[in-house]
C-alpha cells in the first residue's frame, strides 16, 4: 500500500519586518519630525512622504518640571534694593579714613532706601529726610538729632560725590550704577535718561564717582581716663 501525497504543501515561516522597517512606524516617525519641525520654526526633513490612508500624528504634549527657584524674603515691606559690591565696601572704608561724614552716610541710606522701584528717583525734601532720620531719635530723651542745615549740607556733598544729584520738585536722583531699585532693564532705561540729560558732559552724574580723599583732624579717643600713664617722680639731684 502506497500513501498518497499531501493535498497542501506545508507552511513556512514568514519575515515579520522590525518596527523600524514597518511602514506604520515609519509614517508616524516622519509625523513627529514635521510636527516638531512646526513647533521649533524650522522644517524638519523626513526620509519620504507620508502614505495616503495611513493615521497622522495630530499632536505632541511636552511637560516641564517646575522651576525650584523662590523669591527672596527681606525684613520690612518697602522691597529690596541691588547694590554694587565695590560701592557698599568703599562706605565703610570712606567712613573709616573720614573721608566722608556720619551725616552724609546716614543722608545717602536713607535716601536710597526710599527710592521708587524702577525710577532711581527718591521723593524727599530736606525736611522730610531730617525727620525721617530722627525718627527713632525722637523717641529717646536726651538723643541727638540731626538738623536740617546739617541735611543740607550733606545733599550738597553727596551730589559732588556724584552719588546724588537734584531732580526737581521735592525729588532726588541716585546714582543707579551704586544703589537700584528694580531690574535690569529699567536700569538701563534710567541710565539712558541719564545719559540723554548729561550728553554735553562726559564728567557729569554718573561718572568719576567721589570723593577726592581730604585728610582732615579729629578729635582721638585715647581712653585718658583708664589708661594715663603715672606722672613721673621728679628726684631733688644732690651733690
Amino acid at each position: 500500500m502506497t500513501s498518497e501525497k499531501p493535498s497542501r504543501q506545508p507552511r513556512r515561516p514568514r519575515a515579520v519586518p522590525s518596527p523600524a522597517e514597518s511602514p506604520e512606524s515609519g509614517s508616524v516617525f516622519d509625523d513627529i519630525l514635521s510636527l516638531l519641525g512646526e513647533q521649533l520654526g524650522a522644517t524638519a526633513q523626513a526620509p519620504a512622504a507620508p502614505q495616503e490612508g495611513k493615521r497622522r500624528l495630530k499632536g505632541v504634549t511636552f511637560e516641564y518640571e517646575n522651576d525650584p527657584r523662590s523669591v527672596h524674603s527681606f525684613a520690612g515691606g518697602s522691597g529690596y534694593s541691588l547694590a554694587s559690591n565695590w560701592f557698599t565696601q568703599l562706605l565703610p572704608q570712606l567712613f573709616i579714613a573720614n573721608g566722608i561724614t556720619k551725616s552724609q552716610l546716614c543722608v545717602f541710606l536713607y535716601v536710597a532706601g526710599g527710592q521708587k522701584p524702577g525710577t532711581g528717583i527718591a521723593e524727599y525734601t530736606q525736611q522730610e529726610i531730617t525727620d525721617g532720620l530722627n525718627a527713632l531719635a525722637v523717641k529717646k530723651p536726651g538723643a541727638k538729632m540731626i538738623t536740617r542745615p546739617t541735611v543740607n549740607r550733606s545733599v550738597r556733598a553727596l551730589c559732588e560725590y556724584k552719588w546724588l544729584e537734584p531732580a526737581g520738585n521735592g525729588r532726588i536722583r541716585l546714582n543707579v550704577t551704586l544703589w537700584f531699585q528694580g531690574n535690569s532693564t529699567a536700569q538701563h532705561e534710567v541710565l539712558a535718561q541719564i545719559a540723554a540729560d548729561h550728553e554735553d558732559d562726559p564728567t557729569a552724574f554718573p561718572h568719576r564717582i567721589g570723593p577726592t580723599m581730604v585728610h582732615h583732624q579729629e578729635e582721638l579717643d585715647l581712653n585718658l581716663e583708664t589708661d594715663m600713664p603715672e606722672e613721673p617722680v621728679r628726684r631733688k639731684r644732690t651733690g
